[in-house]
């Protein structure tokens, strides 16, 4: 399949969805309107391109009824055109975001479904910054598409209008003597007009063709400098800490370098286009003048005739070098066309990525249980076997060497490890399940919502979160559920860890894990809140990652689990 049927594919591929959704009628009634005041403006167009001619010869004529009369003729035309202008762009705009909204959400919600945000991350690198593709690339696509249609069908009907137009007035030119010899060529302007616009394509688009790659690399290196901007801004404390200032001034700069030079690469390249199309602007201007003075100055057409012919030559030539007028919009466009339906591959891939492992829920059955399981890294490498068990009410400890697959053991048992294969057996309350990873996720937005996570936002009475606050030690912030704030910034790990234990003791989960939940505490801090979770909690099922020999004490078992790989 050639390169142009594989980019329309995908291009209908990532505008097809919008217009079979339930709002599809809607939005397709929405566009053949604006498609409708699109062809209203070409109309009045070809009424002042007439009226132009009617106006000069006028002047020519020193007729000041015809030129008072055609003065209130503009005035009507200038009116009902600036009028329906303003309700298309209005319309535009409305049609953009209704698109845009659609689509983000879309999008959305495919990348966060079966997890594909977490997949995309271990084996998909080559897909830079999903942030920027459904922000920044969806609104340029919706913005550029919508404005490139309705442009590619307006100069479509322009070029329509005008060619009869163009077509007409060629009737004195038409008929020339070559050595001796009359010969006649219908329509003549109209096909000077196209042989001097496919001229102006052809060469604008061998100098223009670079910019499809220099603008995609432009979207990759921007995202690149800006996402790293922002991990400056949430590892402030951590960089200050190492004092690691210098390296990452030394990593913005290096990051901004490519930036820049990007951006010198498309000037050169753009410095070329731009040459080349004023040159043909201007060229533009004096021929239909230069084609049709020899016949005006010998009388055979009035001066309103050649106004109006050098009017319609340009409409006509406009329309015909669409392509190459628009060139660098275009090359900007397929850019952002390749980032997004690359986006959608990598999504797709990432939603056939299912955990191998058979897992099944059996009638009565209470105790979570692997049965020879695989685990697998990414690239395929063996980590280590699993055969072990969980019983409903009790409490376990994980221990091993670092790099023996504890965690990724959790990850399988959350159900997010595509890499693994076996068979595992889930409890009925299998999904009455919180995981609390080492470092604690923190939603920006109040403190409500941060005790809350991953329920609602006022799911759970203030008086719970309150009273959790207080038992894991956190008294101080209880009476500031209402602040927001970047609380994962604002809080020492210690204090993220109580707040998770927080969650768990609102959340009251049937069974819950630990992944090192307390590392970053005293174990006198570690004893109280293991403690309070089985006080709090007596009948969930307790699972702990941990190194520390004091936790021990707080559990049933023990699993050594793995060895180093």
């Amino acid at each position: 399949m050639s390169k142009g049927w594989t980019f329309l594919k995908h291009l209908w591929a990532l505008v097809l969805p919008y217009f079979k959704s339930s709002g599809g009628k809607w939005a397709l009634a929405f566009f053949a309107f604006l498609v409708g005041l699109s062809f209203v403006i070409v109309e009045l167009s070809v009424r002042i391109n007439y009226w132009n001619n009617r106006f000069f010869t006028a002047l020519q004529e020193k007729n000041a009824d015809a030129f008072w009369k055609e003065m209130g003729v503009f005035g009507y035309l200038a009116a009902i055109f600036i009028t329906i202008a303003v309700l298309r762009y209005v319309l535009q705009q409305v049609f953009e975001i209704r698109w845009r909204t659609w689509l983000t959400n879309h999008f959305i919600d495919r990348w966060t479904t079966s997890d594909a945000y977490y997949k995309m991350q271990m084996t998909h690198r080559a897909t830079d910054n999903p942030d920027q593709r459904i922000s920044e690339d969806l609104r340029r696509f919706v913005e550029l598409t919508l404005a490139l249609s309705l442009s590619f069908i307006s100069n479509g009907a322009t070029l329509v209008s005008f060619a009869f137009v163009l077509w007409s007035l060629s009737a004195p030119i038409e008929t020339f003597n070559v050595n001796g010899t009359e010969i006649t060529i219908p329509g003549l302007l109209f096909w000077i007009a196209l042989l001097y616009s496919i001229g102006i394509t052809w060469v604008l688009h061998l100098i223009g063709r670079p910019l499809v790659r220099l603008n995609f690399e432009r979207e990759r290196v921007e995202a690149d400098f800006r996402f790293d901007l922002v991990r400056v801004r949430e590892n402030a404390e951590a960089i200050a800490l190492y004092d690691g200032s210098m390296v990452e001034r030394g990593r913005l700069k290096d990051r901004f370098e490519r930036v820049r030079q990007n951006f010198m690469e498309i000037v050169k390249r753009q410095k070329y286009l731009v040459a080349v199309q004023a040159f043909f602007d201007q060229a533009t201007v004096p021929l239909p003048y230069l084609l049709m003075a020899p016949i005006y100055f010998i009388g055979k057409i009035p001066f309103g005739h050649m106004t109006q012919t050098a009017s319609a030559f340009s409409q006509v030539q406009n329309a015909f070098s669409w392509f190459a007028n628009l060139y660098p919009t275009l090359a900007e466009w397929v850019a952002v066309v390749q980032r997004l339906t690359g986006f959608i591959e990598v999504l797709e891939a990432a939603e056939r990525e299912t955990c191998a492992a058979r897992r099944v829920t059996e009638l009565g059955n209470r105790d979570w249980v692997l049965e020879g399981v695989s685990i697998r890294l990414p690239d395929g490498r063996h980590l280590t076997d699993a055969d072990l068990s969980f019983k409903a009410g009790e409490s376990v400890l994980i221990t091993g060497p670092s790099g023996s697959g504890k965690s990724t053991l959790f990850r399988i048992l959350a159900d997010i490890w595509p890499y693994a294969e076996g068979l595992i057996t889930v409890p009925q309350d299998g999904d009455k399940t919180l995981f609390l990873p080492q470092q604690p996720y923190v939603p920006v937005g109040t403190l409500r919502a941060a005790v809350s996570y991953p329920m609602a936002e006022g799911t759970i009475p203030d008086a719970m979160l309150a009273e959790a606050l207080y038992d894991v030690g956190l008294g101080d912030l209880a009476g500031r559920l209402d602040e927001e704030g970047h609380w994962q910034m604002r809080l020492s790990g210690g204090e993220l860890q109580r707040l998770a234990i927080a969650r768990a003791l609102v959340l009251a989960p049937k069974w819950l894990f630990l992944d090192e939940a307390t590392s970053a505490m005293d174990e006198a801090m570690e004893a109280r809140l293991y403690d309070l979770i089985r006080r709090r909690l007596p009948d969930a099922t307790l699972v702990s990652i941990g190194h520390r020999s004091s936790l021990k004490a707080f559990h049933d078992r023990e699993i050594a689990f793995g060895a180093a790989t």
